[in-house]
């Protein structure tokens, strides 16, 4: 067999890379992984704080609270985002803040993201909202949760209280934030909440939530005509181990089919993929349309973010090796996500991998973007943004309370260059935004694992920017990936007006304080 090896992480550069004057660099987060105060303003219990609770459901029984504070830190928190530079900022409201338990809503809760949408502008960052980021409310889950069609309409009632408070300042509404993982890991696998494993529960899941996205879409539509308005998709690369073997290619069909073109076909063409549906169909599985779903789904949209972590190199043939984690090493036991996925299997490819298994493959990203520019965005006029792109590693924290986080860095670096690769090749790519600001709550993975520019000392709430987040930094100031020398492990070189920190050290701030004082004399200060 043939593996594919794609491109080293860190390739160099005889000279810096500038990226287009209105492509815009941000960050994202999700209100369960960083809020904390569950239960405070009226919040309650979303499937997440449940699902916590159920005894090995998630690493080491943590909850999401306290998490980052973010909260009761909320000023704090933007005022770091402002002093890293970045222009905009990717987050979620709480559906059980908003309407606890579902039901009226909570003016202390819409409150909160009033005045975070204020202090982001006040700061000149532009806000990028998402409604739905897999907190739904328990008590809507008591009634069927997303296998209930009737929480898709649910769903447009909470998107139009949001409105009410938040369309005068926010241009940029995103409705659900991969639905492919609250379906399939919420609902068949059973890796995430609410737990459910039932292969049917997750096919209805998957459609009602599309279907919320489009009635979502047309309501917003109707009350400004002028916002932008889209949805997330984590979409993947999956490559046939052998391309000359009819089961590996098969094997990598069921794999596209199942995790990208069972969103991007019916939201960009109006209908479910052929192949898909009769793979269902085998099974005795099928999707819950009803007439008009479709027309419904297939809204026509403004944007598309892509949220890419890795791609797959897949087989229809065991690995005769070990194979890299899948899933969280939570005690709960788990299914495959896949409906029809039986008898596929993933091969590891010999490449970096994160502290969580997961393949470092930037050129999956260039290759990503430009197929769904090809043969999405573009003939729907959509625009086009990486919207979640990040990597958990094991940082160190230095006897000064630095962190040199150099791998996540680079990871960063290399995969801006995936970008700016798609861009040369003629996709319009829009903006980039790095998951996550800061370490956080990582689903049932707990605490374990760590995605920040920012590490949070869960103890002391204390923020620290590592060396990942000054060059990111400087990559901002400079608008421009800087050039690297052959022999430059790091990928670190100097860019140019960035100023001459080396990105060695990391700034340590204060969770009461917007910014402190840089933890190395030689560190890019962020005072």
């Amino acid at each position: 067999m043939t593996l594919l090896t794609p491109a080293p992480i860190v390739t160099p550069r005889a000279a810096a890379r500038a990226f287009p004057a209105d492509f815009r660099f941000g960050v994202a987060t999700a209100a369960f992984q960083i809020e904390g105060s569950t239960h405070v303003e009226g919040r309650t219990d979303s499937i997440w704080d449940a699902f916590a609770r159920v005894p090995g459901a998630v690493v080491g029984g943590d909850s999401g609270e306290p998490a980052c504070d973010h909260y009761r830190r909320m000023p704090s928190d933007v005022a770091l985002m402002r002093e890293l530079g970045v222009q905009t900022y990717r987050f979620s409201t709480s559906w059980s803040r908003v309407q606890p338990d579902g039901g009226a809503v909570n003016p202390a809760g819409l409150a909160f993201y009033s005045r975070l949408v204020d202090e982001l502008l006040e700061a000149g960052i532009q806000p990028w909202l998402t409604l739905y980021h897999w907190d739904l409310p328990q008590a809507l889950e008591q009634q069927g949760g997303w296998r209930n069609r009737d929480t898709a309409h649910r769903f447009v009632e909470y998107a139009g209280h949001v409105h009410d408070v938040l369309g005068d300042r926010i241009d940029a509404w995103t409705t659900l934030n991969e639905p492919w993982c609250s379906a399939f890991l919420g609902y068949l696998s059973g890796e995430h909440a609410p737990g459910i494993q039932d292969p049917q529960a997750s096919l209805d899941a998957a459609h009602h939530l599309l279907l919320g996205h489009g009635l979502a879409t047309q309501e917003l539509r109707r009350r400004d005509a002028s916002l932008q308005l889209g949805i997330t998709l984590n979409l993947t690369v999956p490559d046939p181990v052998d391309p000359h073997d009819a089961a590996d290619r098969d094997a990598a069909r069921r794999i596209d089919g199942q995790h990208n073109r069972l969103f991007l076909d019916p939201i960009f063409r109006g209908s479910y993929p052929t192949d898909v549906v009769e793979d269902l169909a085998a099974l005795g599985l099928a999707l819950p349309v009803q007439p008009g779903d479709l027309e419904a789904i297939a809204t026509p949209i403004d944007a598309l973010g892509v949220n890419y972590y890795q791609g797959g190199a897949v087989s229809g043939h065991p690995f005769a090796g070990a194979s890299l984690a899948a899933a969280a090493p939570s005690e709960r036991p788990k299914l495959s996500p896949f409906p029809a996925g039986q008898g596929v299997h993933f091969h590891p490819r010999g490449l970096p991998v994160t502290a969580m298994d997961w393949e470092v493959q930037p050129e999956g990203l260039t290759r990503l973007l430009r197929r769904v520019h090809e043969e999405y965005t573009e003939p729907a006029g959509a625009l086009l943004a990486v919207t979640e792109n990040g990597a958990a590693y094991d940082d160190v924290v230095e006897p000064d309370g630095s962190v040199d986080d150099v791998a996540r860095a680079d990871f960063l670096e290399a995969h801006l260059a995936a970008v700016l690769d798609a861009i040369d090749a003629g996709v319009p790519v829009h903006g980039y935004f790095y998951w996550s600001l800061m370490d956080n709550y990582e689903w049932a993975w707990g605490y374990a694992k760590r995605f920040g520019l920012v590490r949070v000392d869960y103890a002391t709430q204390e923020r620290t920017v590592k060396s990942s987040g000054l060059r990111y930094r400087r990559i901002i100031g400079a608008r421009a990936l800087p050039a690297t020398s052959s022999d430059s492990g790091s990928g670190a070189g100097a860019v140019p007006g960035a100023g001459s920190g080396s990105g060695a050290g990391s700034g340590s701030v204060s969770g009461s304080a917007a910014m402190g004082a840089a933890a190395h004399a030689d560190a890019d200060p962020l005072a």
